[in-house]
């Protein structure tokens, strides 16, 4: 019997890495005789560079930038050849406020166009932007800045960090970045689908999560739809309407806007470059897992990309969560809550271990 464990990171708990550790233990109690293969996964957000470094090979790299709120932070990227990997919640992370107060409408990703300098500063021809995680909304304003564009007011003076500063935006010039970008693509690797603005948009969906109130998330509506008119007249780039836009606080619609970036589907782009498919077709089962499983898993998560691949294939899954608010998914054999203890991973190497009943085909 072959079992493929695929999981994504438990935000704020367990890394995929170690996810896949814990349940692979507690397959392993189950199914004493099976072969087990752990594959960390991940869609854009965190634990992009534990996913992909062992595929693309190269140094995780470490730069000293300016995190979410301004206090210097030190973030890991990847440099592989000619090819960097951005993870963008190493600078401007939710995560890096710990406990600290929100400010949804200062945050910035200015470390984020500092982490772009690095890459490119090192030679990479091609810069690869994990979007997700995000403590800001700046819709990328702040990494446009760091990388030498010039944002100003009417008065032509740069506007203030953060979504607060884009209500007063009057006009966007190149500077230095054009000459900076020149021979550089970038990709941006989104985890949701959400269009920048509008009512499935980054300050609506996304500005709440950020602790963004409802008179904050209206005013970061209308001051990300000035952004994007600005955008669209001094560049020339229509960023209100752009699939996954709202990826990273509106990040990707700023990658989009200031860097001519792609915008692709990140689960995607990850499993195709770990060869997922030809793996899940040597397994028997594949169990993937997250922290809450629900309907946004299948809107551009990563365990909802092995679901539909393991569709496919024909293969059964298995979902391993912290929490499920869903009862039931076409193609999962099997949802299992972990629950909330002390040590998430033995509650997920407990958990696992609960499969002991499971009928599976053999291999």
């Amino acid at each position: 019997m072959r079992i493929l464990i695929a999981s994504n990171a438990f935000k704020g708990t367990l890394t995929a890495g170690r996810a896949c550790g814990a349940i692979a233990a507690g397959v392993r109690t189950a199914f004493p005789g099976a072969r087990v293969e752990e594959l960390p996964v991940a869609d854009g957000g965190d634990g992009l560079l534990e996913a992909l470094a062992p595929a693309l090979g190269g140094s995780i790299m470490r730069t000293r930038v300016s995190g979410p709120l301004g206090r210097p932070v030190a973030a890991r990227w990847l440099l592989a050849g000619r090819t960097a990997v951005i993870e963008m919640a190493e600078a401007s992370g939710l995560r890096l406020l710990g406990g600290g107060a929100l400010r949804p409408l200062d945050a910035s990703t200015r470390g984020v166009g500092q982490l772009l300098l690095a890459a490119a500063a090192s030679g990479a021809k091609e810069i690869v932007v994990g979007l997700g995680g995000s403590a800001s909304n700046d819709g990328g304003a702040g990494c446009a800045q760091a990388f030498g564009f010039s944002l100003v007011d009417a008065a032509g003076r740069p506007i203030a960090p953060g979504a607060r500063g884009l209500a007063a935006l009057a006009a966007v010039f190149p500077g230095e970045a054009r000459r900076r970008l020149r021979g550089i693509k970038v990709v941006g690797l989104a985890d949701v689908k959400n269009r920048l603005c509008g009512r499935l948009g980054s300050a609506r969906v996304f500005g709440p999560q950020k602790g963004a109130g409802p008179r904050e998330v209206a005013f970061m509506e209308r001051a990300l739809l000035r952004y994007a008119r600005v955008v669209r007249t001094c560049l020339g780039v229509p960023v209100a309407g752009l699939r996954g836009g709202a990826a990273a606080g509106g990040l990707g619609a700023g990658l989009a806007g200031f860097f001519g970036a792609e915008l692709d589907d990140g689960s995607s782009y990850v499993l195709d470059r770990l060869g997922f498919e030809a793996r899940l077709a040597r397994a028997d089962l594949v169990i993937t897992g997250e922290g809450c499983f629900d309907a946004q898993t299948f809107y551009g998560k990563a365990p909802g990309a092995v679901i539909a691949a393991a569709r496919r294939l024909g293969k059964p899954a298995v979902v391993v969560c912290g929490r499920s608010l869903l009862a039931h998914a076409r193609g999962v054999v099997r949802i299992i809550e972990a629950g909330r203890e002390p040590s998430p991973y033995a509650a997920l190497r407990r958990a696992a271990a609960g499969l002991a009943g499971l009928r599976l085909p053999h291999g």
